[in-house]
């Protein structure tokens, strides 16, 4: 089985050339970073989550996470576990009746059921290897105060038009 390296969720920023949103995940134990682009829907899901604003009706995550439990099913983890051609891949690990389930999803929405839940994420050895560009961000924020420094740095403005 592949060594799984368990990460958190440090930011949620928007790349200035093409404000496209981009999650910072960082490994526990190192200063490496590994940013992932995704979809401006699914950054506002996740700011609102990480903001803890609820929207006046469910949203799609909302609703996936009332049917995991009314099912009586659970998130025990999300691996994040390929990257092919810069688009990353994930799978949810779900309890129900002591029985894991492993279903494919896209990064994003994979850390959103996990914020909602508690549960931990975790990125595969190949996914810690081969991300795209975290190494140069890496060296850029090689301490995590450095990378606090960064976020801390950063405006509103840096973020564009992203709606919440």
């Amino acid at each position: 089985m592949e060594k799984l390296i368990e990460v958190k969720l440090v930011g949620l920023v928007l790349e200035p050339i093409s404000k496209t949103p981009v999650i910072i995940l960082k490994p526990m134990d190192e200063n490496k970073v590994i940013p992932i682009w995704i979809g401006e829907y699914e950054a506002n899901a996740i700011t609102m989550e990480l903001e803890n604003i609820t929207p006046p009706r469910p949203m799609t995550h909302d609703l996936i996470n009332d049917i995991l439990g009314n099912f009586n099913s659970r998130v025990e983890k999300v691996v994040i576990t390929d990257i092919v051609e810069n688009t990353y891949y994930a799978d949810l690990y779900l309890m129900r009746n002591n029985e894991i389930s492993v279903v494919d999803s896209r990064p994003s929405d994979a850390i959103l059921i996990a914020l909602k839940n508690k549960a931990r994420v975790y990125v595969s050895e190949l996914v810690y290897r081969s991300s795209v560009l975290s190494d140069f961000i890496s060296h850029f924020a090689h301490t995590e105060e450095r990378l606090e420094q960064w976020f801390d740095s950063l405006s509103s403005e840096d973020f564009g038009n992203i709606e919440q």
